[in-house]
């Protein structure tokens, strides 16, 4: 087994190289010469004010540097990946912040062995060398039933005292009065995790094996395995298994929680879940909360304490009155925090009144005219001609798609023979194609559904009953061609179904001026103009749809598009010269 792969320039200098990049990127940061230390920027509006650091190992991003700024941290220190930083540079960052001017510094910490041992160092050197410090050690981990002397280790609740502490700071409440409050608040703080595959720290094997479709329960930031390991579940399951597994009295990690409470939820992102699961878990989780009558006060879900790249999620429930959420909802400048809403997330209407839509063309009831006949009867050989051809189409984009190019109009046929048992045929031609745009749409999916649509939609408003005779059907396909062209980005030569309709729709053109005698032989015309352009498509290297996606050279037959188009003229040509 080889290490993960990762975008980075060296393992030794990934560490250096994230600092910098944060910083850059942020005009509120600056590092600390000589430390992997990042401050505020503007150090000295914390004069008189107590200053907040917090630090760890690095590959937990955004935490810690994502959340400086006013209303939040004031420095973070960084170790290297997984390791604590050093006292000496958690020493400069709290003389950092003495010499700027605060009151007094808290350091807030994760329960973890050497992050304990090297703040508390620090914090001891500051307090001889004059420095008003206190320590505040996070340890808010729901996982283990009967935590070893260890005791539970500080997860993604410690955001939540960073935005909390930082609050209480920025309005110049004092050291002990903060750290009070603080360890008040994080009785009622749990957090719990689950990971759908290990991560590993750059250069190195992966921290522990996870075997396909198999998830951990309660790991750690750090790579660490969790306490139980069972099959991936639903993100429903998994939810309510992680709520339970956190609120547990039987547990002495548990957190409690009973009806009416109301919490702040943070679904935290391990580093690799995609936006879509996420989502996908912040619904399950609202809901089940509110199924034990708990009301979710306010959601925060996002990437905000990782473990590198770790497929997994861990929940934080903080239970919340309402100084609570005030100092939680109270403005911060850290470049991490997310913007919140402050509205709380129970009880609030989330579903909004659909606008209310004319019918769709298909359900309205019409009046037959003079034309109905003719166009039910070619409507008839058109649906025929595509189901006939349904496996010769799938066969056709099989070379250059997804091979469902007959299947596609095969549905759409269906749907208008379908409609064509319970409905008359309007008179007027141009609401038959308004009835036929809003059948493709629905039935056909897909692009070609919707580039049907547009053509028949554009087309439609040059066709009446009193103007519905051969120049206006000229019109009215090229206007539905010119849409085409227009909506969906392609031209003749691109080897779509464009290079059978443009040929045509310009020889049905002449039908403008054509004398009634002549108008047969342009319809043939058309069709032949329309077949030699599918023909052509074997020779031409797509440049739009799918097919632009596969190398030229195993695109060697027509164009499955074009065919259907040529297909459908003859169908209609045909039709109306049986009809003379």
């Amino acid at each position: 087994m080889e290490p993960q792969k990762k975008l980075i320039n060296s393992a030794d200098r990934c560490v250096d190289e994230a600092l910098c990049g944060l910083v850059r990127a942020s005009g509120g940061l600056c590092l600390l010469k000589g430390h992997r230390v990042v401050l505020r920027s503007d150090l000295a509006s914390l004069k008189g004010k107590v200053g907040l650091v917090s630090g760890g190992g690095s590959g937990h991003e955004p935490a810690h540097g994502g959340y400086i700024g006013a209303g939040m941290l004031s420095a973070a220190v960084a170790g290297g990946v997984f390791a604590s930083p050093p006292p000496a540079s958690i020493l400069a960052a709290i003389f950092s912040l003495h010499q700027a001017g605060a009151s007094g510094v808290l350091l807030i910490v994760k329960n973890y062995t050497g992050d304990r041992l090297n703040f508390g160092l620090a914090a001891e050197q500051a307090r001889h060398r004059g420095v008003d410090v206190d320590m505040l050690i996070v340890a808010e981990d729901c996982a283990f039933d009967r935590p070893s002397k260890a005791g539970r280790r500080g997860l993604c609740g410690t955001v939540f005292i960073h935005k909390l502490a930082g609050a209480l700071a920025e309005e110049g409440c004092a050291l002990d009065q903060i750290v009070s409050k603080m360890r008040d608040v994080l009785k009622g703080i749990g957090t719990l995790g689950v990971s759908l595959s290990p991560c590993s720290v750059p250069g190195c094997l992966p921290s522990f094996d996870l075997p396909p479709g198999a998830m951990e329960l309660g790991l750690g930031i750090h790579g660490e395995p969790g306490i139980k390991r069972s099959k991936v579940a639903s993100a429903d399951e998994v939810v309510k298994t992680m709520i339970d597994h956190m609120t547990n009295p039987d547990s002495q990690s548990h957190l409690p929680l009973k009806s009416g409470d109301s919490v702040v939820l943070c679904v935290n992102n391990l580093g690799a879940l995609s936006c879509l699961e996420m989502a996908v878990v912040t619904r399950a989780a609202i809901t089940c909360l509110e199924s034990r009558k708990v009301v979710v006060a306010r959601v925060m879900s996002g990437s905000f304490m990782t473990s590198l790249e770790m497929a997994g999620v861990s929940l934080t429930l903080m239970r919340a009155d309402q100084e609570v959420l005030r100092l939680f909802d109270a403005k911060t400048s850290a470049p991490a925090w997310p913007n919140l809403s402050t509205a709380c997330v129970s009880g609030r209407s989330h579903v909004a009144e659909a606008p209310v839509m004319s019918t769709r063309p298909q359900d309205d009831k019409h009046s037959q005219g003079p034309l109905s006949p003719v166009m039910r009867t070619v409507l008839d050989r058109i649906c025929s001609t595509l189901l006939e051809k349904q496996e010769e189409l799938n066969s056709l984009d099989r070379a250059s798609g997804d091979g469902d190019c007959g299947n596609t109009h095969a549905q759409a046929a269906r749907a208008v023979q379908d409609w064509l048992q319970g409905h008359v045929v309007p008179g007027c031609p141009g609401q038959l194609l308004l009835v036929l745009a809003g059948l493709v749409e629905e039935k056909m999916g897909g692009s070609s559904g919707a580039l049907y649509s547009l053509f028949l939609t554009a087309a439609a408003g040059h066709l009446t009953e009193g103007r519905s005779g051969a120049a206006a059907w000229a019109t009215a396909v090229h206007a539905g061609t010119q849409a085409m062209r227009r909506y969906g980005g392609a031209d003749p030569g691109d080897r779509t179904m464009l290079d059978a309709l443009c040929p045509a729709a310009a020889e049905l053109m002449k039908l403008t001026d054509a004398p009634p005698a002549g108008q047969m032989a342009v319809l043939h015309a058309a069709v032949q103009k329309a077949a030699a352009g599918a023909e052509v498509t074997r020779d031409l290297t797509a440049r739009a749809g799918r097919a632009s996606y596969i190398a030229a050279e195993r695109v060697t037959l027509p164009d499955p598009g074009a065919v259907a188009v040529a297909a459908i003229l003859s169908a209609v040509v045909e039709t109306l010269a049986e009809q003379k």
